[in-house]
């Protein structure tokens, strides 16, 4: 295991105060927030550890209140909302300073035989063809040595690799709004099926307004064309899946307005099972010229 995944799940390894209250650290991210993929990912932490064993994440409803300190701790406080015979439901409320930043809704199911079909996995080269994110960051010489650095100390958990040339590192004429990138952990994780779904949620809040920007040649929050973040974040966990192995995160754009813009995503794995559906609006503004 690398040093910066291991580094990863000790920061998504949080801190019991109470029944049914946890505390976790933060970091900074590309921008001077707390990431929300790992808000998010504590979150789901949170509430998986008041859940018995044998309910798997099946869903998560999550909304950004407030941007993260970075600099202070977060608390996550759990409401055990229902435990049927089937499904359990628990509502997360990640607070700083007194006031709440994120809230979160998780639903977790016993496992069914049942009804089973899927859509498609689209085509993708093997992600072995691909450049490293290393590679790829460094290959372009516009974007500030400082930006790339901070790029690839918060992603060094992750390999994560772009099929095509993401917005900030070919932008300026508007493309197909659609986006893929292969990606798996730096390093063999446990076979707790609740840290893969954690990891995929930490994932999933990196790329996935890509394709709203691609839409608009924009280059986003590393060139400063634009100003981002995330507003709210939807998961569907369908089918098992392991974050340490390859998963090809496949994004599009429906729409953007009114300062907005949404992505839609499925994750599946590089067997073609589909794991993960995936839905996030963002603000997206583009700066005023003075």
């Amino acid at each position: 295991m690398s040093e910066a995944l291991q580094s990863l799940l000790d920061l998504l390894d949080l801190e019991r105060i109470e029944e049914d209250i946890y505390r976790g650290r933060s970091r900074s991210a590309v921008v001077p927030r707390v990431f929300g993929g790992q808000v998010a990912a504590q979150a789901m932490v949170a509430a998986g550890r008041t859940v018995p064993g044998d309910r798997h994440a099946h869903s998560l409803h999550a909304y950004f209140l407030r941007p993260g300190d970075p600099g202070a701790p977060i608390v996550y406080n759990v409401d055990r909302l229902r435990d049927g015979r089937s499904f359990t439901t628990r509502r997360v409320v990640a607070v700083q300073h007194g006031k709440p930043i994120f809230t979160l809704s998780a639903s977790f199911q016993t496992r069914e035989e049942g009804l089973d079909h899927q859509a498609p996995m689209p085509p993708a080269p093997d992600p072995a063809t691909l450049p490293t994110g290393e590679e790829r960051l460094r290959g372009y010489p516009h974007l500030p040595p400082e930006i790339v650095e901070r790029f690839l100390e918060t992603r060094a958990a992750v390999d994560l690799r772009y099929v095509d040339d993401p917005p900030f590192g070919d932008f300026g004429t508007p493309r197909e709004p659609h986006s893929q990138v292969w990606f798996r952990t730096n390093g063999k994780l446990a076979d707790d099926p609740l840290l893969h779904v954690v990891l995929a949620t930490y994932v999933s809040d990196m790329t996935l307004l890509d394709s709203v920007l691609l839409a608009h040649g924009r280059g986003g929050w590393a060139v400063g064309d634009v100003v981002g973040a995330s507003l709210d974040h939807a998961m569907w966990f369908h089918r098992p899946f392991r974050a340490d192995e390859w998963l090809l995160y496949d994004q599009q754009s429906p729409s953007a307005s009114g300062g907005r813009g949404l992505g839609q995503a499925r994750i599946h794995t590089q067997d073609g099972r589909l794991a993960v559906s995936v839905v996030q609006e963002g603000v997206v503004r583009v700066p005023r010229e003075h």
